[in-house]
Formats: C-alpha cells, sequence, structure tokens
C-alpha cells in the first residue's frame, strides 16, 4: 500500500509546483486547441455552410440545415465521454488526452479540404456531418482529462476551483481563436472567403494540434491516478460502475449545466443568423463583439473559479445562474435597440453570466465522483448536457424567432434554463478539505 504523502511522487515542494504548472498549461493549451477546432464550425454554420452545401434552400432553412450537422457534434459528445472516460480511468489522464487531440485535430484538418454542393451534391454535407461527429468523439473525451490534469495535482481544495478554470478557459480562448481567424480571412476581397478562404482556418488546425502534442507528451501522468496504479485501485469498468452507483448526481450535473451550456451558443452562435439577419448588423461588428467577450472571460472565468474557492462552489454557481436568467432580457433589449455601439456592448457582456457558472464548473462536477471513477463520471455528466443543452440551443433560438418573430421568447427559454440549473445545482454534493484527504485512499 502506497502513503498518501507518495502520491507527489517524492517531489520536492518546488517541484510539484514545477509540475502543476506544466499541468495547468498543458490542460489549458489543449482544450484551448480541441474547443478552436469544435466552434470553428458555429462560426462558419451561418456565415458559410449554409450557402456552400445547402444553396437550393431559403435562407432560414439552410441555417437550420448547418445546424442540424451542429447538432450531430453535441450528440457525439457524450459517446467520446462513454469512449475516452473508461481510457481515462483505466490507463490514465494524459495518454487519453494525446488521444482525443490528435482525433480533434485530424477531423478538423479534413473538412479544409470538404467540396461543397456545386462539386458532388448533398455528399459533401454527409461527410461534413461524419467528420463533425469525429469532432464530437474527440471533444466529448477532451473534458474530463483536461480537468482533472489541473484537479488532481492541487494541493488543497481551496485552489481547484481556481486551478480547474483554466482549462475552462480554453473554451472561451478557443472560440476566440476561431473568431479571430475568421474576422481576418473574412477581409478577402470578393467571394473569395466563401469560395476558399474559409478553408484555411480549419487547415490551419494542423499547426496547433502539433503545438498541442508537444506540449502534452512533456508532462507527468497525475499524483492521484498513479497513486490509484500503486494501491491497485483501477476499476475494471468504470462508466457502467459509476452509472449503477451515482445516476442521480449524473442527472443533477448535467442539468446544472443548462444555463451555461444552452445560452452560450445563443450568445455565440445563434448571433450571427439574428445580427446580420434581423438586426442587420456587420458581420465584422458581431465578429469583433465575440472577440471582446473572450477578453472578459479571461478574467471572470479564473475569477468566479478563485471566488469558489473561497465561499463555495454551489453557491458561486447558484449566483451565475440568477445573473444568466436575468440577463437574457437585457441582451435583447440592448440588441433590438439597433444601435452598433448596443449591439457590442451585449455581446462583451454576454459571456460573464456563462463564466460565473463555467469557472467553477469543472471542480464542482469533477469532485462529485471518486477518483477512480471520476474521468467516466465527469465526462458523462458534461457530455450528456451537449445533447439536453448546448446542441439544441440554437435549433430553439432559431425555430423560436422564426414562429414568434420576436426575440422574446428566446429571453424567457433563456430564464428557464437558469430556473432549471439553480434546481439542479442544490442537489450536487459540496466538496471539503477532508474530502480531498480522503480521496488518496479511495
Amino acid at each position: 500500500m502506497v502513503a498518501a504523502t507518495d502520491v507527489n511522487y517524492a517531489l520536492t515542494p518546488d517541484q510539484h509546483g514545477r509540475e502543476l504548472r506544466r499541468a495547468v498549461v498543458a490542460a489549458t493549451v489543449g482544450t484551448t486547441i480541441e474547443w478552436y477546432d469544435f466552434l470553428l464550425y458555429s462560426t462558419m454554420a451561418p456565415l458559410v455552410f449554409s450557402k456552400l452545401f445547402f444553396p437550393n434552400e431559403d435562407p432560414t432553412t439552410a441555417v437550420l440545415n448547418s445546424f442540424g450537422i451542429y447538432f450531430v457534434g453535441f450528440v457525439a459528445r457524450p459517446i467520446g465521454a462513454f469512449i475516452f472516460g473508461h481510457f481515462g480511468d483505466r490507463v490514465g489522464r494524459k495518454s487519453t488526452l494525446i488521444v482525443t487531440l490528435l482525433l480533434m485535430g485530424i477531423s478538423t484538418f479534413l473538412v479544409a479540404f470538404l467540396p461543397g454542393y456545386a462539386s458532388i451534391g448533398l455528399w459533401g454535407a454527409a461527410l461534413l456531418t461524419i467528420l463533425r461527429l469525429l469532432q464530437g468523439i474527440g471533444v466529448g473525451g477532451e473534458w474530463g482529462g483536461s480537468v482533472l490534469l489541473s484537479m488532481e495535482w492541487a494541493r488543497h481544495n481551496n485552489e481547484r476551483g481556481f486551478l480547474t478554470s483554466w482549462p475552462q478557459f480554453g473554451g472561451p480562448a478557443g472560440l476566440f481563436l476561431a473568431n479571430l481567424a475568421v474576422l481576418i480571412f473574412s477581409q478577402m476581397s470578393g467571394d473569395q472567403f466563401l469560395a476558399w478562404g474559409w478553408r484555411i482556418p480549419f487547415a490551419l488546425s494542423i499547426v496547433l494540434v502539433g503545438i498541442g502534442l508537444w506540449i502534452r507528451l512533456r508532462i507527468l501522468e497525475t499524483p492521484v491516478f498513479r497513486n490509484l496504479i500503486a494501491q491497485e485501485k483501477i476499476e475494471r469498468a468504470p462508466i457502467l460502475e459509476v452509472c449503477r452507483s451515482q445516476p442521480g448526481t449524473i442527472l443533477a450535473g448535467l442539468l446544472a449545466r443548462t444555463s451555461e451550456q444552452g445560452p452560450f451558443y445563443i450568445f455565440t452562435a445563434f448571433i450571427f443568423f439574428y445580427g446580420i439577419g434581423t438586426l442587420h448588423a456587420s458581420r465584422d461588428l458581431l465578429l469583433a463583439g465575440v472577440l471582446a467577450a473572450v477578453c472578459v472571460s479571461a478574467i471572470t472565468i479564473p475569477l468566479s473559479g478563485h471566488v469558489s474557492d473561497l465561499i463555495g462552489r454551489k453557491k458561486m454557481y447558484i449566483i451565475g445562474c440568477v445573473a444568466m436568467g436575468i440577463f437574457g432580457f437585457i441582451y435583447y433589449g440592448l440588441l433590438n435597440t439597433g444601435s452598433s455601439v448596443l449591439i457590442f456592448i451585449a455581446i462583451v457582456l454576454s459571456l460573464i453570466p456563462h463564466d460565473m457558472q463555467y469557472g467553477p464548473q469543472g471542480a464542482l462536477i469533477a469532485e462529485s465522483f471518486t477518483p477512480r471513477r471520476r474521468y467516466s463520471g465527469a465526462s458523462i455528466t458534461y457530455q450528456l448536457a451537449s445533447i439536453t443543452a448546448g446542441g439544441p440551443a440554437p435549433l430553439i433560438a432559431t425555430a423560436l424567432f422564426a414562429h414568434y418573430k420576436s426575440s422574446t421568447p428566446i429571453a424567457i427559454y433563456i430564464l428557464i434554463t437558469a430556473i432549471i440549473s439553480i434546481i439542479a445545482t442544490t442537489f450536487l454534493k459540496e466538496y471539503s478539505g477532508k474530502d480531498v484527504a480522503a480521496e488518496y485512499d479511495a
């Protein structure tokens, strides 16, 4: 039996601190790259793919079709969670994360070479669907490992919220890079961007994957997982065991994500359809607004994670849910003025209530599961919300607006997501420092 003090690989405090920083950097950079790949589609869907793969449809139907393929990636994410959650708990966090990075990067790179409807008809959309499926599987296995890579190097419970907020920031950071790439290459003259310029951001993915792979190959496995190996406490079937032993935790966790996950894609994907088609705002204004919002997230996500270390994860999370429920009405009130300045302000502010939940979310969910089933439990919980909240959100928002010709029902939808999340969060466990010490004997 390996004692809890052996969990640090016999590293000195300085060495442990250095490995902790490497793990956080590896988790954050890798997550940023994977979310760049995944979220690049959400930006391209209304701007390019609706025209390239569904040119014969009316604009609203074409956008719905492209968002339909977009939804496939969300359906695939729980599949990735089941597959890679199993190996993350059986083989290790580090090796599993290397595979997810490669799968995500290669599938995104191949999107750059897809022919459109004019070349091969609907087969182009079919191939895009397959690659989107692979993207979803890759990102489905990424999140759990990235959060654990940071969290399981933490010495104390009162630093876990802050440490896990950095791989969480990888989502908005990936969104920033995706929108920046689109903004840069969309400046091409004439129809060059629609003809071939849109392919470059996807092709660049392979460069980012090379960087992420180099970083992840240099890190050590987490102390917690190494200790599980030493104590011979690796779960034989972690997916089955966590579903059998903690179904209520999985359900509460995925529902708690509703007001973070759904509105995020309304604010970052649906805004391009609504902003260009209804508000007649320029594409560059919307892209600039999203880029600025992500810059704000660089502060609000880690800040929210840190505050959760001080006041508790659940309290911080519920505050974020309340803010989200109110903000939906403020958001559309600002957008509907038609003022470029107010539209920009609305977009910049839109991720703050999201970040108030997203910052503490990694620790909140991961701490709900014992270490030997943590990759599986956290991944399943997180990724199932992609089906119930994230993927459907742009489709629901588009359908609501098409039917009611008003943004008010969308704001009410955001309020409903907040109510669901508040109720669900009350059922999640609040972790303590004693639990952190005990988990090395899990």
